[in-house]
């Protein structure tokens, strides 16, 4: 177990979930899977109660805690895409699974974890300050999964 990890509470899909994330992005694994040796509130003996798993290296694990506390954009995986081509993998993957679009390359999975699918062009632009960032900024404001070339024009002005 990583010394320190990201604990992500879910109802109870925390196997599902670290499963689906291991498949969609490179280094990702679901490296333990741990049982209830007991009942508890929310679930009985032998149910999964924790998931050990990375998700593009990122420590994490997987609590099922039961339906008490619930996801909010107040966290969020930022993934970093190259092109288009990956923008559109990561996002469909996302969406495509039960998942739903937001605003501003923002999607949510199926389990209500808020993902950030994020072209590194509009990172860049936003680098570079000025009335790059602005116009790029702006072309985003107006997209839900993030047109690369939109914002590569948005930059150029």
């Amino acid at each position: 177990m990583s010394k320190n990890a990201v604990c992500i509470w879910y109802d109870k899909d925390a196997e599902d979930a670290a499963r689906f994330y291991a498949q969609v992005f490179p280094d990702s694994a679901v490296t333990g899977v741990y049982r209830a040796p007991g009942d508890y509130p929310s679930g009985k003996e032998g149910d999964v109660l924790m998931v050990e798993f990375t998700v593009a290296g990122i420590p994490c694990l997987g609590l099922n805690g039961g339906p008490i506390f619930k996801h909010s954009e107040a966290f969020s995986f930022q993934i970093s895409t190259e092109d288009q081509e990956e923008t559109d993998r990561y996002w469909n993957a996302i969406v495509g699974n039960g998942g739903q679009e937001s605003e501003c390359g923002w999607c949510k999975d199926r389990w209500g974890i808020s993902w950030q699918i994020t072209p590194r062009v509009l990172m860049e632009a936003m680098a570079a300050g000025g009335g790059e960032a602005k116009r790029a900024f702006s072309a985003m404001m107006t997209m839900k999964k993030i047109d690369v070339a939109a914002i590569a024009a948005a930059r150029r002005g």
